[in-house]
């Protein structure tokens, strides 16, 4: 008989006791493992042992702030992140997505919510991506659906589930161009509700990992409808 399969395992970056103990509530009987840490330091140094599946990571944190944790395991690792913040301003959403988080969960927030945004994410991640089949190719972009592993110009590039999809998205059809509310529902799906602008910060991060300054632009901005990866199928 084959062994089942290891739970999905979510770390929780949370201060507040009650919030960090109904989502993980909630998450435990969604059948995901949980684990807790109340302060950055502690959840940097857990994120680093445990290498977890997603984190669900407070925006304003002890210790270290939340954003600056996101900013430190996004160089390192390509693990899913939600950001929870108190913040609703968009320009504090975006500031989130453009530091590495693949999606955010306003407080005060639905449990359920929450649970839904992080399965969305898993979904976009390697542990439950049952679309992605194959391997996409341009002259100078490989994209490998199965292995969830992209490189430019042959050199493997590190990408978290967003800027993962949207590039694989453009790659499906290089040349075309997307507009912000097609590359929402090809890389997050029909589903999301987050900000158009949320496209724009992931766009922002994929163009620093893929780009060149030597070499022609890869990832284009078309004024007026939104982007489009100029390359030649391989």
């Amino acid at each position: 008989m084959s062994r089942a399969a290891a739970p999905i395992r979510i770390l929780i970056v949370e201060d507040e006791p009650k919030t960090a103990a109904t989502l993980r509530l909630y998450f435990e009987h969604g059948g995901f493992e949980v684990n807790v840490a109340a302060d950055g330091s502690a959840g940097l140094r857990l994120a680093r042992e445990l290498r977890p599946d997603l984190i669900v990571l407070d925006g304003m944190l002890p210790e270290i702030d939340g954003l600056a944790v996101c900013r430190a395991l996004r160089s390192e690792s390509d693990v899913p992140i939600v950001l929870l913040t108190a913040r609703t301003t968009e320009e504090d959403k975006l500031r989130g997505l453009q530091l590495g988080a693949d999606d955010y969960v306003t407080k005060p927030f639905s449990p359920r919510e929450v649970v839904a945004r992080i399965r969305a994410v898993l979904r976009r991640s390697r542990r439950e991506d049952a679309d992605a089949k194959g391997v996409l190719r341009t002259r100078h972009v490989v994209v490998d659906l199965d292995r969830r592993e992209a490189s430019i110009r042959g050199r493997a590039v590190l990408l978290p589930p967003a800027e993962f999809a949207i590039l694989a998205a453009l790659a499906r059809s290089p040349g075309r161009a997307f507009t912000r509310e097609e590359l929402v529902k090809r890389a997050f799906g029909p589903s999301y509700d987050g900000l158009d602008r949320t496209v724009d910060a992931h766009v922002m991060r994929l163009r620093r990992k893929i780009e060149d300054p030597r070499g022609e632009p890869l990832l284009l901005t078309v004024f007026g409808i939104g982007y489009k990866l100029a390359d030649e199928p391989a």
